[in-house]
């Protein structure tokens, strides 16, 4: 017999030994019992009162909910109604899926079967209502999409959560209709977990934004609608006009040539009255070369920036010139202007050749 033929056999012995033992006396030689094991589970059971967080895996998904795996000998169920923040038809849209896991909150408990009731709402909420009180902390505007309301205001989402926008609180004059799954700009006014009220205004989040408009500043707009005389641009939350004379330099005959609705572009401030809530815009002012806007937009957008900050040169110097012109008739404001335009120290040559007095 070879080597390897012993080997084999001494492996067949040992392996027919083994499984008598299996079958005739399976217990010898094992200390831990059956009840060893009850008692160990019982010991090492989790923590199962109403509003513990617990960790778990799904394992199995139905039209209700989810079945979860709680490393526990209590069965544990998570209803679709408790598996997040929005109103889902399906459990999976809520990214619930066999092999997810996740901790949740236990919110009650099934007393028929024992089953355990778990909640992922709940933890999300509690997350949801720390971050509203942080952004209103930090006093900063958030977007909301209306998804309700009625004679006194609409229902906005916010982090996952229904927060109500009063009319009074609503920049323009509108109807709850009109705002459905519109998006719009807000700032906090109260959040009150506690009493389950979360109020936002629209009105102080334009009030920001509009304080941001600095004449030749140059911001990103969709184009709302266009009318015989312009085009009506979003931005931001607050529209603005851009006047058929100010597309481009070369004559704009049809306005629907150049813009559609749904087009992003970039236009510059021309003016903002504040009390009568006006903004004027201009992509003219952007163009590098007179048409550019009618026959390479791309350019306009790419370049926009670059042009304002030649517009804003331009209007300072400008300006400058201004207020030199006026200086001449004061001369004891002790200033003059330069060949370059710039304001300096009146110069003892300077008022000389005007004729004025010099501490020399």
């Amino acid at each position: 017999m070879s080597k390897d033929e012993k080997e084999r056999e001494r492996m067949r012995t040992l392996f027919d030994e083994a499984s008598e033992r299996c079958r005739t006396a399976p217990m010898e030689g094992i200390t831990f019992s059956p009840e060893d094991l009850e008692s160990a589970v019982e010991t090492t059971d989790i923590d199962t009162d109403i509003g513990s967080l617990i960790k778990g895996t799904v394992f199995m998904t139905t039209s209700n909910g989810a079945f979860i795996d709680i490393q526990s000998k209590a069965t544990a169920f998570l209803p679709i109604d408790e598996a997040c923040l929005l109103d889902i038809d399906n459990i999976e849209e809520a990214g619930i899926r066999p092999g997810l896991v996740e901790q949740f909150m236990i919110i009650d408990e099934n007393p028929n079967d024992e089953t355990l009731i778990l909640s992922l709402q709940s933890i999300q909420q509690d997350l949801a209502w720390e971050r509203c009180r942080q952004l209103q902390a930090e006093d900063v505007v958030i977007t909301g999409k209306v998804i309700g309301g009625n004679k006194g205001g609409v229902v906005a989402l916010v982090e996952g959560l229904k927060a109500f926008v009063p009319f009074s609180q609503v920049s323009s004059k509108t109807t709850a209709e009109e705002l459905l799954d519109k998006e719009l700009p807000l700032k906090f006014v109260e959040v009150d977990e506690e009493q389950g009220r979360l109020v936002l205004s629209n009105r102080k989040a334009m009030a920001d934004s509009q304080a941001q408009l600095g004449i030749g500043s140059v911001v990103l707009g969709t184009v709302e609608s266009l009318k015989p005389y312009g085009a009506f641009i979003d931005i931001g939350g607050i529209n603005g006009l851009l006047h058929v004379s100010q597309i481009s330099h070369d004559r704009v005959a049809d306005i629907s040539t150049v813009l559609q609705p749904g087009d992003t572009l970039k236009v510059m401030i021309l003016s903002h009255d504040r009390e009568r809530g006006r903004v004027s815009l201009s992509t003219k002012k952007l163009e590098p070369t007179p048409g550019d806007m009618i026959r390479n937009p791309k350019l306009v957008f790419e370049k926009a920036d670059e042009m304002a900050q030649i517009f804003r040169q331009r209007i300072a110097q400008a300006e400058a010139m201004a207020r030199a012109d006026m200086l001449r008739f004061q001369p004891e404001s002790g200033l003059s202007l330069s060949s370059e335009g710039i304001l300096g120290p009146l110069s003892s040559d300077t008022a000389q050749e005007e004729g004025l007095p010099t501490d020399e």
